[in-house]
């Protein structure tokens, strides 16, 4: 057996290393190729750490999330393994490993903190048995894949419920995260203390209407967005449970996010450096997961003051002068949140949008039809949006039936076109939305022609199917 894992980690690094050469970015072959040879390879190295693993999963915000946590526990002088690249299927979380290992098999590390796709989560926690699992939010995704959404949040359940071991953070402001708790693992939660937002938390897209135990509609008191704020049951009593971390208030200016955030008892300020509603709360399950940790709450606000975002999470660009932001859009939930952000200003600007319908895309492109589009209807100061991808055409359909004017609409064949046309757009800001597939070759692109702002290291969203 011993042998066997040699070989495989042999394999694994060779894959890597012929991933880089051929342009790749050696996120999931590595893994794919080594479990192959050695199918218990991930416990192998799971059975290393020195302190455990903790595993985030959820569908929107896994990878910041993921990459915060990392960030905070190495600021305490922890040695970390992470799969930053959103690789994020049993093969991706395996080449974390790999990429970090000796050819002996020896990982050095104290935590392992993993990004896990929802599909894939009971198998890794099975092998891994994390110490804390993160559960960011659970939206619609890729039905073709998933199948309705209480069926994600079954599995998710059921795996929970088998890790006697385990603790929880969870978001308070969603049910369907909330009802985890009583799987009767210890838990803490997360949220937003009071209402934050005004006509941009009126979206359509609601995932829970009704309560998972009685049935009953719920009654909100305010949203978020989407199905996320103070939410309660008429019928058996079920409502958002009292958060240990709060935000208290939340305001963005000038691409910086400010928050007062409460963790139990201590009030505190938290400066992120990038824009967008979502990432305080991605914020915040870091601050929960740092309680469990024993992480003093001012090490963590500290830490993320420095995050820089991965690829494709608000990632900021220059082009001649002009801000460029490129971000992942991949349910209604989140792209109703970038269209939030490119509407939040007055500023004139160009929109890109990269649909693709490869497998790790989701073939049925149909959740487009849940956008809510037709707030742009009326923008001026959207200048034009440019449709790029496999599914261009149907994009471009999407907006003229959303009441986009159509000479506003363009479609391009081929991305670096449609990128180009962007750029050198009459808008003050361009914003770039992608799905998986389309994201990395767009980037890709970018950095050939713009100039990144906060000088991350490049790293593709790696193909949760891949």
């Amino acid at each position: 057996m011993r042998l066997r894992f040699w070989a495989a980690i042999l394999a694994g690094k060779g894959a890597y290393h012929l991933s880089r050469i051929t342009g790749g970015r050696g996120s999931s072959l590595p893994g794919l190729v080594a479990l192959r040879l050695f199918p218990e390879m991930l416990g192998a190295f799971a059975r290393q750490a020195r302190c455990g693993a903790v595993m985030v999963t959820g569908t929107n915000g896994k990878t910041t999330t993921n990459n915060m946590l990392a960030q905070v526990l190495e600021a305490e002088g922890a040695r970390v393994i992470a799969n930053r690249e959103g690789a994020n299927l049993v093969t991706g979380v395996t080449t974390a490993f790999i990429r970090a290992s000796g050819l002996g098999g020896r990982v050095g590390y104290d935590w392992a903190v993993l990004e896990v796709d929802e599909a894939a989560f009971p198998r890794v926690a099975e092998v891994v048995r994390p110490r804390i699992v993160v559960v960011t939010n659970f939206f619609r995704d890729q039905l073709d894949r998933y199948g309705e959404l209480d069926k994600t949040v079954s599995f998710i359940r059921s795996t929970v419920a088998k890790l006697p071991a385990t603790k929880l953070v969870l978001n308070a402001d969603d049910p369907l995260v909330a009802m985890l708790a009583d799987t009767g693992r210890e838990a803490l939660f997360f949220g937003l203390g009071a209402p934050t937002r005004g006509e941009e938390a009126q979206g359509t897209t609601r995932e829970a209407r009704f309560c998972p135990y009685c049935g009953q509609e719920f009654t909100y008191d305010y949203y978020h967005y989407s199905q996320l704020g103070a939410y309660r049951c008429s019928g058996c009593g079920f409502a958002r449970p009292r958060a240990q971390v709060e935000a208290l208030s939340v305001q963005t200016l000038n691409g910086v996010t400010r928050s007062v955030v409460r963790v139990r008892d201590e009030v505190l300020t938290l400066t992120l450096p990038t824009p967008g509603f979502y990432n305080i709360y991605n914020a915040l399950a870091v601050f929960g997961a740092g309680l469990w940790l024993g992480v003093a709450p001012e090490k963590v606000a500290a830490s993320l003051h420095r995050y820089v975002p991965a690829t494709g999470r608000l990632q900021e660009f220059v082009y001649k002068g002009r801000p460029i932001y490129l971000n992942l859009v991949k349910n209604p939930a989140g792209f109703n949140e970038s269209l939030n952000l490119l509407t939040a200003s007055p500023e004139p600007k160009d929109v890109f949008i990269a649909l693709n319908d490869n497998d790790a895309d989701g073939r049925d492109i149909s959740w487009i039809w849940d956008v809510d589009f037709e707030r742009l209807e009326n923008r001026k100061e959207v200048l034009r949006f440019i449709c790029a991808g496999r599914r261009a055409a149907e994009m471009a359909l999407r907006l003229k039936y959303a009441g986009i004017p159509v000479q506003k609409i363009e479609t391009c064949s081929h991305f670096a076109a449609g990128v180009r046309r962007a750029l050198e757009g009459y808008g003050s800001v361009v914003y770039l939305l992608a799905t998986y597939t389309a994201l990395w070759p767009v980037e890709k692109i970018l950095r050939r022609l713009a100039t990144e702002v906060n000088g991350a290291d490049s790293v593709s969203p790696v193909p949760r199917s891949s």
